[in-house]
């Protein structure tokens, strides 16, 4: 100021606007080289090291750029240039020196955040970021940073120590936790989720209390994110999925084979003993001809090994209809491409009720895909349905009605 100043009074500059000008051209002068400064930093130094980082295989360089890290780092250069020309204005030094302080420590909370962002970021790169999210902890120290900066910046602003402020804040801690409750139990939920591996990102979880049923796209502090399979978007809270009871379908994906159980309801008037008709039919049946050989031949060896008078058919043993269906069903899925042969199969009765007799399929489909495994599914029980009636079977089906009008049809017994 003093420079410019004598300067002027050389160059003949009446005494009374000296002092006005001067502080103008300085004014104009720190406003000038801050803002070629800021360019200098932003497009020579920044895109050298820019350059610099895409030369070398680093998976960060990229990110540091996408999170604009070093363009928010640009932003010291003018706060420090002021914060140098502040004692060339005495009377605003401390003023000058106190905003451009807090102005740089606002830049570095900026850029402290974006470096966390960046580690989130580059973490997720690897493979254990699925089994093992940090974005929790991320926000988490998102916070932290956030509370401590902001009671430098205002003690700064006001000229106390922080000491005093951290004070004033444990009379508050109360309000703190209510204010913050929600990311307290978000960081301990956090910790349980990822200590027991509870939830990963890509599961399939399913939370009916929340409508949720769809794949986890992403866990953070305070909510875990669902895609649904109608696409919509569910979230649920972090502390929920510890508190209340949820399905993670993970141990499915990951066994490689899909359950199938479901039953054909059988009509128990329609089941009764073969006769040797339907044995010597049964006997063309491809799935069935071993089977039906073999077993003739046991039950005739007990039957004659007990002197079991076969004229009753209720002595001895006997082949039934839904005993010979039940076997055609289990030797069909054993062929069946799409069942998986390792995990268990089998067809089993459940207790007859007012709907029939229950006849379980318990299986489960080489592909745990939703489409692959329904089509596995649909095709094996078309199959099943069309052909029941080959064993002399029904399947139980309420009257619908057509059922009642063919009734109605029906003439009478006293016609």
């Amino acid at each position: 100021m003093i420079f410019i100043r004598n300067r002027l009074l050389g160059y003949g500059v009446d005494s009374t606007w000296v002092d006005s000008i001067s502080f103008v051209i300085l004014i104009s002068f720190i406003v000038v080289l801050c803002i070629i400064a800021n360019f200098i930093t932003k497009q020579v130094i920044i895109r050298f090291i820019t350059h610099i980082l895409s030369k070398h295989k680093f998976k960060w360089d990229s990110i540091l750029s996408r999170r604009n890290v070093f363009r928010q780092m640009s932003h010291f250069v003018p706060a420090i240039i002021i914060y140098s020309f502040a004692s060339s204005f005495p009377t605003y030094q401390k003023a000058i020196e106190t905003l451009a302080l807090a102005y740089i420590m606002i830049v570095a909370l900026n850029v402290i955040n974006r470096l966390l962002s960046v580690c989130n970021d580059i973490y997720q790169t690897y493979e254990v970021s699925k089994t093992k999210p940090i974005k929790g902890y991320i926000q988490v120290a998102k916070i932290v940073v956030f509370i401590v900066g902001t009671i430098l910046v205002i003690a700064t602003l006001i000229g106390e120590s922080p000491v005093i402020l951290l004070s004033g804040i444990g009379a508050l801690s109360a309000v703190f936790m209510l204010v913050f409750k929600d990311s307290i139990l978000g960081l301990v939920a956090g910790i349980q989720l990822s200590a027991n591996d509870m939830v990963r990102v890509g599961d399939w979880i399913e939370m009916p209390k929340y409508g949720a049923d769809g794949d986890v796209i992403d866990i953070s502090l305070n909510t875990v994110m669902v895609q649904n399979f109608d696409r919509t978007i569910t979230m649920i809270p972090s502390y929920a999925l510890i508190s209340d009871s949820f399905i993670n379908w993970r141990g499915m994906q990951e066994s490689g084979g899909r359950r199938i159980k479901r039953a054909l309801y059988i009509d128990t008037t329609s089941i009764t003993f073969c006769t040797k008709e339907m044995i010597e039919e049964f006997k063309h049946i491809h799935y069935l001809k071993d089977y039906i050989v073999q077993r003739e031949r046991e039950i005739e060896e007990s039957n004659s090994k007990n002197n079991v008078d076969r004229n009753n058919r209720v002595n001895g043993r006997a082949l039934t209809n839904i005993g010979v269906f039940r076997a055609y069903i289990i030797e069909y899925l054993k062929q069946h491409p799409g069942i998986h042969k390792e995990m268990t199969l089998m067809v089993r009765q459940l207790a007859p009720g007012e709907h029939g007799l229950p006849l379980e399929i318990y299986a489960f489909t080489k592909s745990v895909q939703w489409a692959v495994h329904e089509n596995v599914q649909a095709n094996t029980f078309d199959h099943l349905i069309a052909v029941v009636d080959q064993f002399g079977l029904r399947l139980f089906q309420n009257p619908s009605g057509n059922d009642l009008n063919w009734m109605k049809d029906q003439p009478s017994i006293d016609e």
